[in-house]
């Protein structure tokens, strides 16, 4: 005669893995996570949300001003082939001291820190020049009537480039 072994089995049960069940979200934090796409998604900086007992706003933080010491004054940087002919027409002009974007005003909203026919005194700020997300004060280094703004707004310019035509007082 033959024995035959009869095993009995357990009814399979799934387990979920350790991680699965420790990364539950909770409904709360799903919807800031869904919010927080949205903003991203449609590049918003500021998005408040006040709905079923909940309120949340969301805030996208701006670099600091950081103000760095730049020298401004005559053409201490040679100046380029267009540069020449606006420094000639123009008897003093403050130049770039770094490449970057060019800003006159703190926001796009904000009055410019100087305008055309404006005294200026030292160390008054008369711009803001972007570089590498970095907003870097020029500031004046003497007194002086700013004649003509020579760039635009939001435009880029390279180190050397003239940005107001001036005149000493």
């Amino acid at each position: 005669m033959r024995k035959t072994m009869i095993k009995k089995t357990m009814p399979v049960r799934k387990i979920k893995p350790a991680t699965q069940a420790a990364t539950k979200e909770s409904p709360i934090l799903k919807e800031v996570k869904q919010l927080y796409s949205f903003m991203q998604d449609n590049q918003l900086d500021t998005i408040e949300y006040n709905q079923k007992g909940l309120y949340l706003r969301l805030v996208k933080t701006r670099p600091a001003v950081v103000p760095v010491p730049v020298a401004v004054g005559g053409s201490a940087v040679a100046a380029t082939g267009g540069a020449v002919a606006v420094q000639e027409q123009y008897k003093e002009v403050l130049n770039a001291p770094l490449m970057g974007i060019f800003f006159r005003g703190s926001t796009p909203s904000a009055p410019p820190f100087v305008k055309e026919g404006a005294r200026v005194e030292k160390g008054d700020v008369i711009c803001l020049i972007e570089a590498m997300k970095v907003f870097n004060e020029m500031r004046a280094e003497f007194p002086c009537i700013v004649k003509k703004v020579l760039v635009e707004n939001g435009k880029p310019v390279k180190q050397g480039e003239p940005l107001f035509a001036i005149e000493r007082v």
